[in-house]
């Protein structure tokens, strides 16, 4: 099997729904500005909504900040301790973050519903991104039963459905994602790339697009839309822009396709202008090169 570049994949966090796209605390007229201290801070609704702000804007060191203002206040709110998870998530201390959403499940009985569902979401997300796939499809199944509004963890029984070439229920998942998210751009890029593995290269091209119509600056739909390019033979679109790194990814990401389609010369071609446009050794490259050149000898037996 071919190493895929980083960029060749949905990346993890957006596979996932951790691109830091944490459902907003419904809040009214909450405006940016200094975080509140006080031994109640944190357990406020805008205090919470400061630390999730913080989280999604990937101000760590700001939110863990508020985080441990609240724990020396002796602050006790399970909105907190999801919250400590999802900055957890966020850094990918899957562990860590496991463990938080582990124990507000086991408090379920007296943990507000909708901070349990966010928390089985979260706890779903995890488990999936720790490889515990059969625990993660049963923890986002009842997420998703008790909330049928939670389209991050639609979102993510999605992605586990299409790891195991469930085509029907992968779609079936994206399309409650889409219907709950009001469709979303993480969605988008998601069941693109479900179509993208299905060979289904106009519809992946047309969700692709629609989530960059949304976010411009979405590089992994981006990227999954010069590989779906490429699949379609359209190299010199698929291979098109960027700087001397990135020219190298995307030569690198068309010669993976090339090789897809059994075109072992243009796939060589192609990952041999990658590495030497890195001017390094380009680990990925290298080794899709390995694996042309094995499967081109094979075919000429």
């Amino acid at each position: 099997m071919f190493q895929r570049s980083p960029h060749t994949t949905r990346f993890v966090a957006a596979m996932l729904g951790l691109a830091l796209s944490f459902a907003p605390l419904a809040r009214a007229g909450a405006q940016a500005g200094p975080a509140p201290h006080g031994p109640s801070a944190a357990a406020t609704d805008a205090g919470v909504a400061m630390i999730r702000d913080a989280i999604s804007e990937m101000r760590f060191m700001d939110a863990e900040r508020l985080l441990d203002e609240a724990a020396v206040s002796g602050v006790k709110d399970d909105r907190v301790t999801l919250l400590a998870g999802e900055l957890e998530l966020a850094r990918h201390q899957l562990k860590l973050a496991l463990a938080a959403f582990d124990d507000l499940e086991s408090r379920a009985k007296t943990v507000a519903p909708a901070t349990l569902n966010q928390a089985r979401t979260d706890r779903g997300i995890t488990l999936s991104l720790l490889g515990r796939s059969d625990d993660a499809v049963r923890v986002l199944t009842v997420a998703t039963q008790s909330d049928p509004t939670q389209w991050r963890a639609w979102n993510a029984l999605g992605s586990e459905y299409d790891a195991r070439r469930a085509w029907d229920k992968a779609e079936a998942a994206y399309a409650r994602a889409m219907e709950a998210s009001n469709g979303a751009a993480l969605v988008l890029n998601n069941r693109g790339y479900s179509r993208l593995l299905q060979k289904r290269y106009d519809e992946s091209a047309a969700d692709l697009v629609a989530a960059l119509n949304q976010r411009p600056d979405f590089p992994e739909a981006r990227a999954n839309l010069r590989i779906v390019l490429a699949m379609k033979g359209d190299f010199a679109h698929a291979t098109q822009g960027g700087g001397d790194q990135d020219q190298a990814t995307l030569l690198n990401n068309a010669g993976f396709a090339a090789a897809m389609q059994g075109d072992y010369a243009r796939a060589e071609d192609l990952l041999t202008r990658a590495m030497k446009l890195r001017g390094s050794y380009f680990e990925r490259a290298g080794e899709n090169l390995k694996m042309v050149s094995g499967l081109a000898g094979k075919d000429t037996h």
